[in-house]
């Protein structure tokens, strides 16, 4: 499987193949998973969140089933502050899925349940993160992905 190079550091991670289908060590969820192209960026983009912007491994939630509108879904990953409490909602897509109206759409729609404060799309060729403006109801693109330690700072 030719693996995409991603625009963010590349990260070496475990992969082996198990009958015909690649599979990717998933150390979020400690398993062993399908090496799809949308679960290559999910694993880059974590790992470069935790080595590159100090997210600690712990407080990153992946694959994990919510609620909205009496409909069960399922996010891609959730990020939390040291209380608990969510800090950014993360969507990733295989990257011949562009980051557009459509993917953003999806992701404000998981976040009118979650509420959290930063949003997180990414297809590994493109990042957009946005910070809610409760008050105004609205989100403001950051230039970039910001340090962990600075997620309740953010003033961009």
């Amino acid at each position: 499987m030719l693996l995409p190079q991603l625009n963010v550091p590349f990260q070496s991670l475990h992969i082996r193949t198990d009958g015909s289908k690649p599979k990717i060590w998933d150390a979020f969820r400690s398993k062993w998973v399908i090496l799809s192209p949308e679960e290559w960026v999910r694993q880059q983009v974590l790992w470069h969140l935790v080595n590159q912007k100090e997210y600690p491994k712990t407080w990153i939630a992946v694959e994990r089933e919510i609620n909205i509108n009496g409909l069960r879904r399922r996010f891609d990953a959730l990020v939390f502050d040291r209380q608990g409490h969510v800090m950014m909602l993360i969507e990733f897509k295989a990257t011949h899925i562009p980051i557009d109206t459509q993917v953003l759409n999806q992701i404000v729609a998981y976040n009118f349940e979650i509420m959290a404060p930063f949003v997180l799309l990414s297809n590994g060729l493109q990042q957009v993160c946005a910070q809610l403006n409760l008050e105004e109801k609205k989100y403001q693109v950051l230039n970039e992905i910001p340090y962990y330690n600075s997620l309740g700072f953010v003033t961009e």
